[in-house]
């Protein structure tokens, strides 16, 4: 029987541990009105939360609920910045016993971690698998929708393989399920929670792959995976495996899902990625160029300052230093010129 963590709620709910969660829900955010109201009587709104906690009483509020568009098309369910103390207040307790666990090259939501070093390790595989292979292939997949077909059944099987907790369980359950989704079946994409939930969950497609297929090149960033293999025929059998697994979790492969030779590179975490250099990919060029228009629109109306429109450029920059877009890069600057009309 695996060792699980059977007294873990108190922590949570310990006045010190709910400050430390504030200050990080409230990084970067303090200006906000929601943060400046709730800090004006913090004292008071921290034993709130701690008293609700202890008795039980605590439920999530009502989030706000808006739609992205960048990178691509999402409903975000935003808690209310109380819920959001109380989400730190449960992962900074909990998140160490997963990640401990966790396989190294798993890199999304990490410290640490993140998409430039996943980047990375999946060249550093590349190059190692054609050094010792003469055609090596690589698996593309990604879970279809992951967020909203997260099976709450299956998520909790998984935590409490680690947790037996039964309060730390149950109000991890009423974040998953509040903020509309208390049908069981998704989450919150907003909260932090859901981070650390969905790592939680493919951790076990990760340790199935590794420990029982006997994959040895793998990467995966949240719900994006690339496997590099020796052979085609490699390929085909892992990708079975994979799929049999991902479907054994309540979850579906995106139809785009492939198997392609490794020489000709792998779209992964915004950059496409060869054995010998990456390049940015070309949507991502295009929103660029497109954002990076209406921002001199913007500007040259007096919509936007300077200093507003300076930030939008960097970001680009930011991302595209990491890859080898030098004339990309230059030819983009040399249209980004700011004037007033």
């Amino acid at each position: 029987m695996p060792i699980t963590h059977a007294h873990l709620y108190d922590q949570i709910a310990d006045f010190d541990n709910l400050m430390a969660a504030y200050l990080a829900a409230r990084r970067g955010k303090r200006y906000r009105r929601e943060v400046a109201l709730f800090s004006i009587n913090l004292e008071e709104n921290l034993l709130n939360i701690h008293n609700h906690l202890v008795w039980g009483s605590w439920r999530p509020g009502r989030a706000r609920e808006f739609r992205v568009h960048e990178p691509k098309l999402r409903d975000i369910q935003a808690p209310p910045f109380a819920d959001r103390i109380v989400h730190h207040a449960l992962v900074r307790v909990v998140e160490p016993l997963f990640e401990r666990r966790f396989i190294h090259h798993s890199y999304a939501c990490r410290a640490g971690k993140g998409s430039q070093r996943a980047c990375r390790a999946v060249q550093q595989m590349i190059r190692a698998a054609q050094r010792e292979s003469t055609k090596p292939y690589l698996i593309k997949a990604d879970i279809k929708s992951y967020f909203a077909s997260i099976d709450h059944d299956v998520l909790f099987a998984a935590i409490r393989r680690v947790i037996s907790c039964p309060r730390t369980l149950a109000l991890w359950r009423a974040i998953a399920r509040g903020y509309g989704h208390d049908d069981g079946l998704g989450l919150p994409v907003g909260a932090l929670t859901s981070q650390l939930s969905a790592n939680v969950l493919l951790d076990q497609l990760d340790h199935h792959m590794i420990d029982h297929c006997g994959v040895g090149r793998y990467v995966r960033y949240m719900d994006d995976t690339v496997i590099v293999l020796p052979t085609k025929q490699a390929a085909h059998a892992t990708l079975v495996a994979l799929e049999d697994e991902v479907t054994r979790l309540g979850l579906r492969l995106n139809p785009k899902t492939c198997i392609l030779p490794a020489p000709c590179g792998v779209d992964f975490c915004g950059y496409r990625t060869w054995a010998t250099h990456r390049l940015p990919r070309k949507r991502n060029i295009k929103r660029a160029r497109k954002l990076l228009a209406r921002t001199r629109a913007l500007y040259g109306a007096g919509v936007l300052d300077a200093d507003r429109a300076r930030a939008r450029l960097m970001s680009y920059l930011a991302y595209a230093k990491h890859c080898n877009a030098h004339n990309t890069t230059a030819a983009i600057l040399n249209e980004f010129a700011l004037t007033r009309s």
